[in-house]
């Protein structure tokens, strides 16, 4: 019995400490993001490729990143900085494949995974992700 009551404990830690680090993750509030991307325009046409990024203004929190990451497969990412409550300088600029944070600390993530620049200084938070599905020539960006 006191096996049982000891794994139920540390479970119990365990569970505490993830609510802790998720509850960091929440500068970047949920708001609707729907937009269409027919790859056939000249602004959306370098999604054909791999390793191209596209961003579409007016989306998400500061805007959507679109990348192709190979094998009909892409992913969207906002533009704001997961790890600052929204402001003038939390927007991030793309640089090759990776964005950077216009504030102080110049946080830095990658394009393909979403990840925190492992060079970097330990952040919390990798970058908030929306659902991208294809349907012939049009990618259809959501959350």
């Amino acid at each position: 019995m006191k096996k049982i009551a000891s794994y139920l404990s540390i479970l119990l830690l365990i569970a505490c400490n993830k609510d802790d680090s998720v509850a960091n993750c929440n500068f970047l509030v949920n708001v609707g993001v729907s937009a269409s991307l027919n790859m056939n325009l000249p602004e959306y046409s370098s999604l054909m490729f791999i390793n191209e990024v596209a961003y579409i203004p007016n989306q998400g929190i500061g805007g959507v990143y679109v990348i192709n990451v190979g094998n009909d497969s892409f992913r969207a990412w906002d533009a704001a900085d997961p790890n600052h409550i929204p402001s003038g300088c939390s927007f991030l600029e793309r640089d090759g494949l990776e964005v950077v944070c216009g504030c102080a600390d110049e946080n830095r993530y990658n394009l393909f995974t979403g990840a925190p620049d492992p060079e970097g200084p330990p952040l919390q938070c990798g970058l908030k992700e929306y659902r991208v599905s294809v349907s012939g020539n049009t990618l259809v960006v959501n959350n």
